[in-house]
């Protein structure tokens, strides 16, 4: 394989986020390797996302359909794509100059690549954020990490376009942890390959973080689990290891919901406890 057989299309969903959209672009214009192609969505923003992105980057795809959440913006992106390879681009992220260029070297001398993300560099309000030791990224087959919790970030990945015919697309249905719902599909069927370098810079902290939007995020990711495992995605021995993960993470949601006295939340899961330790 050759550089030419590399060809790359950058899909970045947005909402409401001109200002840090602008960033995320000359993140993407300053990469060393550059994509064949840089597809915006704008998931109904209704400031000036339209104007600025025309006005600053005419020679970009801008897609505007209306507010169906980030799924079905990144999904719209995948469909129109003409290139080989996927890379997805958050709104309030951006990459280090050599992102490109280094997921592409790598592809080049590993011929099994289906699936590439890299290690990260995190901001909180504009300040420098240690990352936890469970924050650590891993490569390998890491189903088992990736029931944790998100344990790979959209923006730093590269993923061959093909993989989506066999794993499926993003799930519309999720508000929420549609990422990690993504990662267990490919994770329990493919190797996930990864780079140590800090190549993809996080910001968090502002508003409009869909993590800051929604509380009990375990909530969003037991039904992520719950999905696969009645369609039978996963195989025996990955079907336990989520089975003891879900129960895991609904005694976590059984004790905010008894420190909250929320009695309706409490019944919810607690019969959910019945039904996957039966």
């Amino acid at each position: 394989m050759s550089s030419e057989n590399i060809k790359i299309s950058v899909i970045i969903p947005t909402y409401n986020r001109s200002k840090l959209l602008n960033r995320s672009i000359r993140s993407v214009l300053n990469q060393t390797f550059q994509p064949n192609e840089i597809i915006v969505v704008d998931n109904g923003s209704t400031d000036n996302t339209r104007e600025m992105v025309s006005k600053n980057f005419r020679n970009i795809c801008y897609i505007y359909h209306d507010k169906k959440g980030v799924s079905s913006a990144r999904n719209a992106g995948i469909r129109i794509s003409k290139s080989n390879w996927i890379s997805f681009l958050d709104s309030d992220d951006e990459w280090m100059k050599d992102k490109l260029f280094l997921q592409k070297e790598y592809i080049l001398k590993n011929s099994d690549v289906d699936f590439l993300h890299t290690n990260e560099i995190w901001f909180k309000n504009g300040k420098h954020l240690n990352q936890k030791k469970i924050h650590k990224k891993y490569g390998g087959y890491i189903f088992k990490n990736c029931l944790k919790l998100c344990c790979i970030s959209p923006s730093s990945t590269i993923i061959k376009k093909k993989l989506f015919n066999k794993i499926g697309y993003f799930d519309e249905s999720f508000e929420v942890c549609e990422d990690y719902e993504f990662w267990l599909r490919v994770s329990s069927k493919i190797k996930i390959h990864f780079l140590e370098d800090k190549l993809t810079i996080k910001h968090g902290g502002h508003d409009g973080q869909l993590s800051k939007k929604y509380w009990g995020m375990d909530r969003f990711r037991i039904m992520a689990i719950e999905k696969n495992i009645l369609n039978n995605w996963f195989n025996e021995e990955q079907k336990n290891y989520a089975i003891d993960d879900l129960i895991s993470k609904i005694k976590i949601i059984l004790i905010g919901a008894k420190n909250r006295n929320n009695q309706k939340l409490f019944s919810e899961y607690h019969n959910k406890l019945l039904k996957w330790k039966s």
